[in-house]
């Protein structure tokens, strides 16, 4: 009786794993979808995709892992604070690890060739493998036609004329497929990382210079309007209330500040030391300038876990200096 071959696939929830995964179980394999969750992207999208297409996904957490990835990237970052090919190399890394706990045979993606240009060129999905320590065991479906045999196409566990041979950016040929596995709602390719995004790089980056590079920290970091006060102080302030609900919800031992006796947003500290008290009058100072209804001068009431019972009478800060501040 001939093997049922079984396979992981690094699933992101976008349409080309999604393919990847159903052309695969087409064929014939036992394909196991696996999402690698880091502070930086979730799996919620991924879990509704492979819903979907009727895969339950393993989630496993990276975080730790990916976080001092991140502190020295080999392959570096690309337009923001993405460092793509050290993580896709991470996450391979991760699954062959896996591989003996889940029976597993081979490990497959959903990459194309040419598709992105820092993380799906050849010499890419080369680095990528290299990174993985298990090249020679990955299978990229969409494109292995184009790519170098590895050891389940060279072992006979998969034919290589089964596997298709797409290309560059254009998305046709994948959308056709799409029809006819009768997928109807796909994510945009590249979305759902943090990294990728302009403002929060900004905040990460600050983060990292300043060697405040912590999960906890890390965890504020998508919430508020952020400020740089020295390089043991940052202060968090919330947009609205579902920045202040989210905020409170995050901290743990922070000191918080509040106006005492107007409505508005809250601001959290966020420091390596215990901030002095100069620092605090600062924060509330600032905290005070979005308190629209607070006149000039004012009283902020602040503490930790939210026991709100010392008191600081300050000045509104001035635009201009807030805009001094702003990450």
């Amino acid at each position: 009786m001939k093997k049922k071959y079984r396979c992981f696939a690094l699933f992101s929830g976008g349409l080309d794993s999604m393919l990847s995964v159903l052309y695969m179980s087409k064929l014939g394999y036992k394909v196991l979808p696996i999402f690698f969750k880091s502070l930086f992207f979730g799996p919620e999208s991924a879990l509704k995709a492979a819903e979907q297409i009727g895969f339950e996904l393993i989630v496993h957490d990276i975080s730790e892992k990916h976080l001092e990835m991140l502190k020295n990237p080999r392959y570096g970052f690309g337009k923001n604070m993405n460092p793509c090919i050290d993580c896709h190399g991470l996450m391979f890394k991760e699954a062959a690890s896996l591989m003996k706990k889940y029976n597993i045979d081979f490990i497959i993606s959903g990459e194309v060739v040419g598709q992105r240009p820092m993380s799906q060129r050849r010499d890419a999905l080369n680095a990528v493998g290299k990174l993985s320590d298990n090249k020679d065991l990955l299978i990229r479906p969409l494109s292995q036609k184009l790519l170098t045999d590895t050891i389940p196409v060279r072992e006979g566990w998969v034919n290589k004329e089964d596997m298709l041979d797409i290309q560059g950016r254009g998305r046709h040929r994948q959308i056709e497929m799409a029809r006819e596995f009768g997928i109807t709602y796909y994510q945009n390719p590249g979305g759902g990382c943090l990294l990728t995004d302009v403002g929060y790089s900004r905040r990460l980056r600050d983060l990292m210079y300043h060697d405040m590079l912590n999960i906890s920290f890390i965890e504020f970091l998508k919430l508020g309007r952020h400020f740089r006060i020295n390089d043991n102080l940052k202060i968090i302030v919330g947009r609205n209330e579902k920045d202040n609900d989210a905020l409170t919800n995050l901290a743990v031992n922070e000191i918080v500040l509040q106006a005492k006796d107007f409505p508005g947003p809250i601001a959290v500290l966020n420091s390596m030391i215990q901030p002095a008290e100069e620092e605090i009058k600062i924060a509330a100072s600032l905290l005070l300038r979005y308190c629209n209804k607070a006149p000039e001068t004012s009283n902020v009431i602040y503490g930790t876990k939210f026991q709100l019972h010392q008191t600081v009478e300050v000045k509104k800060m001035s635009p201009a200096k807030v805009e001094e501040f702003l990450i």
